[in-house]
């Protein structure tokens, strides 16, 4: 039976073509290694290597079936021994993470660092989308844990939320409202009010906020969906004077690192300002539970001022 020491070494060798070489490759004295490579081939009943001189080696053409099939069984082993380090270490393995749009540009920034500090052997991998998108590659186990917008449930899903976002009015600096000091829900149906496309979570708690803007006869003449639009685009068409907007507080530290904070206002909501919660979905059988429960630390440790984070079991809920 061959070891898997002996198929390393000939792996090696066959890599090397060069019987010092591939020794020193394995951390083994050339005389261990060319036995080692001898007993297999005789157990297999195979030569392997051509001996071109003491120590330069071609492999056969029945040892290059021989190599392939070796470097397979070591890949696999290598891959179960990545299983079995995970286990033992759950931060030291891929995270895969999906984000909502209006939430990843500019959470990430601010969570990367942090997140690195806590679990430096665990890197991100990052998947934007709809709320319904990334839900289905949840779902599918092509994600391990997704960041969004409340209300969500799932079956077979946890749902933890981690922070609560407010809300606020973006105007044109030369717009009637830039004059006050905070808007009423009410007057967003009386002005141009700019929205994300359908199947934006956000566009609907932006209408969630005034129900007057449901009526079609209280819109303003250029009220409209920007359909496949984003947050960014709303921004400049604010401050190009299109129209007005609702953003969540997050986005609005980009705007002045976008060059938009002298074209556009940002005004608070003067009463019951609106809010979102944003949370963490992962599947209840998620075997790293530990490499969740880092990415919420990371986010409730390095959020903006304007949003208010929640305690760790707060609200938590299984699908």
């Amino acid at each position: 039976m061959a070891s898997l020491t002996e198929l390393r070494y000939v792996v090696a060798v066959a890599r090397e073509l060069h019987f010092g070489r591939a020794a020193a490759r394995c951390f083994v004295s050339q005389p261990t290694l060319s036995v080692g490579v001898k007993r297999l081939e005789e157990s297999l009943g195979v030569q392997i290597f051509e001996r071109a001189s003491r120590s330069e080696v071609q492999v056969t053409p029945e040892g290059r079936a021989i190599i392939e099939q070796a470097e397979r069984v070591l890949g696999e082993v290598e891959r179960l021994e990545d299983l079995a380090h995970t286990r033992r270490d759950p931060l030291a393995a891929p995270l895969r993470v999906g984000l909502i749009h209006t939430v990843g540009p500019y959470l990430l920034p601010r969570l990367i660092g942090r997140l690195h500090e806590l679990a430096p052997r665990m890197p991100i991998e990052i998947t934007e989308g709809m709320t319904a998108d990334l839900a289905e590659q949840l779902e599918r186990g092509e994600l391990d844990v997704v960041v969004l917008s409340l209300p969500f449930e799932a079956p077979g899903v946890m749902v933890e939320p981690v922070y609560r976002e407010p809300f606020t009015v973006a105007v044109p600096v030369d717009h009637p409202l830039a004059e006050q000091e905070a808007v009423a829900p009410d007057q967003l149906a009386e002005h141009d009010l700019l929205l994300l496309g359908r199947g934006h979570c956000f566009r609907d708690q932006v209408l969630g906020v005034c129900p007057r803007c449901y009526d079609g006869r209280t819109f303003g003449r250029l009220q409209r969906t920007l359909e496949g639009g984003s947050l960014e685009t709303m921004r400049m068409m604010v401050a190009s004077g299109a129209g007005i907007t609702v953003l969540p507080c997050a986005s609005t530290e980009n705007g002045e690192a976008a060059g938009t904070r002298t074209l556009v206002r940002y005004l608070p909501f003067d009463r019951d300002i609106p809010t979102r919660d944003i949370a963490l979905a992962s599947r209840k059988r998620f075997s790293r539970p530990q490499a969740v429960a880092v990415l919420a630390q990371s986010i409730r440790e390095t959020l903006p001022d304007c949003c208010q984070p929640l305690p760790a079991g707060e609200g938590l809920s299984r699908g």
